[in-house]
């Protein structure tokens, strides 16, 4: 298990001026704010539902339940129009103030061919998740807000909410943001960088290219920090996502990497003995700071929130990675 710890600090950092432009945060959320649940990508059973709302209530939130939250259709969570019903109600309710989903799942970008990007942009509300929902933090970002990359119902009432990565969810979702500090990996590259935080499931958001829901555009104009993870992609498949982001030549734009956990994937003869050693082979080319095994990916106690779309200060040195979010 990685060790990592935490820094809860306001403090602020003197360095350069870069040519980055955060995106919009919105008001930090407060007791008793209401935050809906619904199911944009994978079915889920009730006890999902009840369990992430006793979560929620627990740290002083309302939690409401869409209409659908439960619905089935093919494994997924509703027929599109049943999803697509819930994530325009909780976007136009105004007195909901965050989206939480029940987990993530195949089925949320078919949601991005039914609401158009300037909905997103007339009803900004937070919205929390990984995996699937990825799909939903890449069309926030691009209509100019930020979110959070991190657990959902199903992991936060795993434990009543009281783990130390759903505390770290807690704590960003009412302004108290995390200082990163993790051991030192033996590939990784050192150096300093500060930039616009973009990142998730690679699989979902490599899909969205080309299309205008794919955040990874801000990373030619802007001064960006790239994190990716991602789950039951063979080293094969990876690969050739990073090849296409190369092709795309945003890897040479990039002021840093952040690489997460690749869980659950399988080891092809193409002649790496794992998935870090395939990425270090492109990554250590660009003279950028490269740190590997960092707590973000699919295992609950092993993915710590991360604010997309905000600035960070991102140093890997001798003495580990840290990260840190303004």
């Amino acid at each position: 298990m990685t060790r990592i710890s935490i820094l809860i600090t306001a403090l602020c950092w003197s360095m350069a001026t870069v040519a980055m432009t955060p995106l919009k945060r919105l008001p930090w959320l407060q007791k008793g704010d209401t935050i809906a649940i619904l199911s944009p990508g994978g079915w889920v059973q009730q006890k999902v539902v009840d369990g992430g709302a006793n979560t929620l209530r627990l740290w002083g939130f309302t939690p409401i339940a869409a209409a659908n939250a439960t619905k089935e259709w093919h494994g997924f969570g509703g027929t599109i129009e049943q999803r697509k019903e819930d994530l325009l109600w909780a976007l136009r309710s105004p007195g909901i103030k965050a989206i939480m989903p029940t987990r993530g799942g195949d089925g949320t970008p078919h949601l991005l061919c039914e609401i158009p990007l300037d909905t997103l942009r007339r009803y900004p509300k937070w919205i929390i998740g990984f995996s699937d929902i990825t799909a939903l933090l890449s069309a926030e970002a691009c209509a100019g807000y930020q979110s959070i990359h991190g657990s959902m119902c199903e992991a936060i009432a795993r434990y009543n909410g009281t783990d130390t990565v759903s505390q770290a969810v807690l704590g960003m979702l009412t302004g108290r943001l995390p200082h990163y500090k993790v051991k030192p990996h033996p590939l990784n590259q050192r150096g300093r960088a500060r930039g616009m935080l973009l990142g998730g499931n690679m699989s979902v958001y490599g899909g969205l290219a080309g299309s205008e829901y794919d955040f990874l555009k801000y990373i030619e104009k802007e001064d960006c920090i790239l994190f990716i993870e991602d789950l039951g992609e063979s080293i094969a498949r990876v690969d050739r996502m990073l090849h296409l982001l190369e092709l795309r030549g945003l890897l040479s734009h990039l002021k840093g990497i952040i690489c997460g956990k690749f869980t659950k994937y399988t080891h092809p003869d193409i002649g790496y003995s794992d998935m870090y050693e395939m990425l270090h082979q492109y990554l250590q080319r660009y003279p950028i700071p490269v740190c590997y095994d960092f707590p973000v990916g699919h295992a609950h106690l092993q993915n710590f929130p991360m604010l997309v779309g905000s600035e960070v200060t991102f140093i890997v040195d001798d003495e580990g990675t840290e990260l840190k979010f303004h």
